[in-house]
């Protein structure tokens, strides 16, 4: 397997001069480990999984010594099979007080943010590995996406042009590295092996027993409604299981790295706006899978291509943040008048309203719904319309046209 170089990758060299921990979450098979041991190549740092029962035995039933028999420098992979350690990397950072001892990888956010919360606050760096973006695919600025025109140009002059078949072949083969390097050269055996392999067992072990049948009618049902707002009735409803018991799921999901949520803009000035989040994979891929889209092209033709390619913007745009070490701060707009904004960047102190559109000649009445934030309390600035156009062009003084390739 071709090894593709992550952007993240300087961000944590970084932190591991900042901080005496880096901890890199993210879902599996995603390339945390095989980033970070390329990242240790020629070090003396060592190397320990926690997915190898013996060593999570220890590490469970006696950290103390399972930290003397790994010491640091060392990567721990799969950390938040032992949350009982850090309590013990607490200790032996505030003695020894060495940047970038350890180095750990988890697949289970949340429940590693507790331990970092409780033992590690101030000693650890905390990043997001997502699947492979655009930029790491086809090359091209690291930087995060921004609605600044001469950030743009130079996106535009360091990114790989496409056409729409080219956006939808992306959209459909996903972005895990072991699909995108061509590893695993059937889109449909991978996803399949990733469901049942990793997926169903983390929800086991984060939930008790499942039955794999509702599980998956579950997922299916939240991808075949990627993009749109939140409706856990209509997902439970689906899937034959109670709402309890489809919140629980869906924060399992979370949990794993493998869906979001934007949140809709919140205002004191603006009395009439939902209060329902909408929900997106990071990886295109698997929504396909999980939808039954059997190529890219019946997929670009097909009824859910507008909201599986803002799932694809949504993510990728969510991805540059990340992959800088960067938090995010997307929502969107909707009202209860049902006026909506697909996406606000919210970005040094202005509002960058953003419309996501597969047309490849939007026209400029798709900018008239930005008005909406001129009553916000925080400035809006430029907006723009990611669409299939095929160069990055201006609609107004005010708003520009970025084609989807350029992001």
């Amino acid at each position: 397997m071709n090894y593709i170089p992550r952007n993240l990758e300087k961000v944590v060299l970084q932190a591991a001069q900042e901080y005496p921990v880096v901890l890199v979450t993210g879902p599996r098979q995603v390339g945390k480990t095989t980033m970070l041991q390329k990242l240790m190549a020629g070090t003396d740092r060592s190397y320990v999984s926690l997915d190898d029962w013996n060593e999570r035995n220890l590490a469970k039933t006696d950290p103390e010594l399972f930290l003397q028999l790994h010491q640091p420098p060392v990567l721990i992979d799969e950390v938040q099979y032992a949350p009982e350690l850090f309590t013990y990397i607490k200790i032996y950072v505030d003695k020894n007080r060495r940047m970038g001892d350890f180095w750990l990888t988890g697949s289970q956010v949340f429940k590693l943010m507790r331990g970092i919360q409780e033992s590690l606050a101030g000693r650890a760096a905390v990043l997001s590995l997502t699947s492979l973006s655009q930029a790491e695919i086809g090359g091209g600025t690291a930087e995060p996406f921004t609605v600044d025109w001469d950030a743009l140009l130079v996106r535009s002059r360091e990114r790989k042009k496409a056409d729409v078949k080219d956006i939808f072949a992306r959209i459909f083969k996903g972005s895990m590295p072991a699909v995108v390097s061509e590893q695993n050269s059937s889109h449909s055996i991978f996803y399949s092996s990733y469901l049942a392999t990793y997926v169903e067992r983390d929800v086991r072990e984060l939930s008790g027993l499942v039955d794999s049948l509702k599980f998956l009618r579950f997922i299916t049902s939240v991808a075949a409604r990627c993009g749109q707002m939140l409706n856990i009735a209509d997902i439970a409803g689906d899937a034959d299981i109670n709402q309890k018991q489809a919140k629980d799921w869906l924060g399992i999901l979370e949990t794993l790295g493998l869906i979001f949520y934007l949140h809709p803009y919140s205002n004191n000035l603006l009395k009439r706006l939902v209060k329902t989040p909408k929900l997106y994979f990071y990886d295109t891929g698997l929504v396909c899978y999980l939808t039954k889209w059997s190529s890219a092209e019946t997929l670009e033709s097909g009824a859910m291509n507008g909201v599986i390619l803002e799932n694809y913007v949504v993510s990728e745009i969510m991805k540059t943040y990340l992959n800088s070490g960067r938090e995010p701060f997307l929502c969107y707009y909707r009202d209860k008048d049902a006026k909506e904004i697909d996406l606000v960047l919210e970005h040094d102190g202005v509002l960058n309203p953003i419309e996501i559109k597969k047309s490849a000649n939007p026209g400029s009445e798709l900018v008239k719904v930005f008005h909406l934030l001129d009553k916000a309390s925080t400035p809006c600035a430029e907006g723009a319309v990611i669409c299939m156009k095929p160069e990055l062009s201006v609609i107004d003084r005010n708003n520009f046209i970025v084609p989807v390739w350029v992001i």
